[in-house]
């Protein structure tokens, strides 16, 4: 089973990633749930109005939004799925469906 895992993404003033956000989801996935991941798309912060850095009262828009495709074990979604709330760095999480892939 496929889903599409859409992360948090916090970022520095000029919009360069500070973190991983996947990492936070890594750390609550027992082994042998994911079988493969692939990285779809890098969202920039809203904040950033088409420019190189921030406004000044911008700060607070500084994050932007990581969508990575994940592949897992059918039998364990229940346990990836509660990884994915406990992670608190998930914004939503989607069943792909097999037949379009």
């Amino acid at each position: 089973m496929r889903y599409r895992v859409t992360f948090m993404e916090r970022t520095d003033e000029s919009g360069q990633p500070t973190e991983k956000p996947t990492a936070y989801l890594a750390l609550e996935l027992p082994d042998g749930i994911v079988r493969d991941k692939e990285f779809v798309e890098r969202t920039p912060p809203d904040a950033l109005h088409n420019r190189d850095q921030f406004e000044e009262d911008d700060d607070f828009l500084s994050v932007g939004m990581e969508i990575w495709d994940y592949e897992i074990n059918d039998r364990r979604k229940g346990e990836f799925l509660a990884a994915v709330k406990k992670s608190r760095m998930v914004m939503e999480c989607t069943p792909l469906d097999e037949g379009a892939n």
